[in-house]
């Protein structure tokens, strides 16, 4: 029940350029759960069944096969008939409220216990079925149900529900992709593996926006040529800006480096990916974090191009441990919330303080591209207010959302944006994305004077700020 995550390995840094590498808000991966499973603080079974409204999800436990149900206005579909609940940590607060915790999501995710009948989805009479309409209904509802930014993107939704009476089995995924197409929601997906259905609502923006400075042979019109021009762009980093001589992680993940004696070069690739597992995927990067930051302080520099422009995101708790390496004191960093129906959640406060032995924190510049998307959106966000922090370059895709995953009765995997994130003074930056606050300072990341002259003037006007 995964949604697919877009991801090429380039060769020279092997730069990840996931435009949707966005873990979904729930089951992203596989979940377990057996007698041994310890339950703090209160003993007991979690046999039965758990619903969040929120996420639209009810989990039936058993001594035997588990199942994840999505529930939506026009029903119920089976997520998974036989589900593990593995790298989440149960917590049976009490006999009716049920905590799960991951190191993947700074928050739990906390479910409601329903009588044993389950009056929402009865086993036995969740049908799948391949029937266009059928199928369209529960479409068109989950997004009617759990999507968050119509309103933000001007589009009337109600509009396209009579459509269910003119989809048929020929034209049913055409019809859908011109719609979620509409959203241009980099965290917007259709994925079905059995029929070869991969529909990504953001891609053809992106590929706008990277285009806009680019002219001739250099225009990218697909994934694979925009993979060419970030390897070509990461190859005149590392010659022409360090030289040669920088550090990389074990899985190609951080670039680390010096441009001169005085200001030092850290390239995010990703926010995710650096453990084997899941289970050791934080631990392994504080470890790395721990490496790059006593590199920093043993370099001596004083002054720092933080670089997020090829990040294609992954897990919002990777990018604030990231985010706890530059940050001088604990900071209210933003608050999110579920949309619910006509209305949204409570929202939850997320704060972040220094961790390490050691926080840089002088003048820093913080490098952003239309390509930096997701965790990489929120680490923007998460950086744009400190005072010493200035952003050059573009903004951010704006798509800053975990993705919830919910599955329509023919199987086909439907991601969408469910969550809004506000920064302190309640300013939500979906769609417009982080960037630069003053004009001298917005650079394209692709253009085609810079693949010409071999240079690249985001870090030539960081280093120009940075020397002031």
């Amino acid at each position: 029940m995964i949604v697919p995550a877009i991801k090429k390995e380039i060769s020279l840094l092997s730069i990840p350029n996931i435009w949707y590498l966005c873990f979904p808000i729930f089951f992203t991966f596989s979940c377990q759960t057996d007698d041994n499973t310890t339950l703090p603080p209160a003993e007991g079974s979690i046999n039965g069944f758990w619903f969040s409204e929120a996420l639209g999800y009810i989990l039936e436990f058993t001594d035997g096969k588990d199942a994840v149900y999505n529930i939506n206005s026009a029903g119920c579909s089976i997520a998974d008939d036989d589900f593990e609940l593995e790298d989440f940590v149960p917590n049976l607060v009490s006999a009716n409220e049920l905590i799960l915790t991951t190191d993947l999501n700074e928050s739990d995710f906390e479910f409601t216990r329903l009588s044993n009948q389950n009056p929402i989805c009865v086993p036995g009479q969740i049908a799948a079925t391949d029937d266009p309409k059928v199928n369209f209904d529960h479409f068109w509802n989950i997004f009617n149900d759990y999507y968050a930014f119509f309103d933000t993107r001007n589009i009337d939704w109600s509009q396209y529900q009579g459509l269910q009476d003119q989809v048929t089995a020929d034209n049913f995924y055409e019809t859908i992709e011109d719609l979620i197409v509409l959203l241009e929601d980099g965290h917007v997906s259709i994925y079905d593996e059995e029929n070869g259905i991969e529909i990504d609502s953001g891609l053809s923006k992106l590929l706008e926006r990277l285009n806009a400075n680019l002219s001739g042979d250099f225009i990218a019109e697909s994934e694979d040529d925009l993979g060419d021009l970030f390897n070509q762009k990461a190859t005149t980093i590392v010659t022409e800006y360090l030289g040669g001589d920088f550090e990389i992680d074990e899985r190609d993940n951080i670039v680390w480096g010096l441009i001169n004696d005085t200001v030092g070069y850290i390239n995010i690739l990703t926010m995710a990916g650096y453990g084997s597992d899941f289970s050791n995927e934080m631990s392994t990067l504080n470890i790395i974090l721990d490496r790059v930051m006593n590199d920093l302080k043993e370099s001596g520099v004083s002054k720092l191009i933080i670089d997020i422009r090829f990040n294609g995101g992954g897990h919002d708790t990777a990018a604030l441990d990231i985010v706890s390496r530059f940050i001088d004191q604990e900071r209210l960093l933003y608050t999110k919330k579920y949309k619910l129906g006509d209305s949204f959640t409570e929202k939850r406060a997320v704060s972040v303080g220094p961790k390490g032995d050691f926080q840089f924190t002088g003048d820093i510049i913080l490098l952003t591209s239309p390509a930096s998307i997701s965790a990489a959106d929120l680490f923007a966000l998460c950086m744009k207010d400190l005072p010493y922090v200035t952003i050059v370059g573009e903004n951010t895709a704006g798509a800053l959302s975990n993705v919830l995953s919910h599955t329509l009765p023919n199987g086909a995997e439907i991601g969408v944006s469910n969550e809004v994130y506000e920064d302190p003074r309640g300013v939500v930056f979906e769609v417009v994305g982080i960037g630069p606050e003053n004009q001298e300072n917005r650079v394209p990341f692709l253009s085609t004077s810079d693949f010409q002259e071999e240079k690249d003037s985001g870090i030539e006007r960081s280093i120009e700020l940075l020397q002031k």
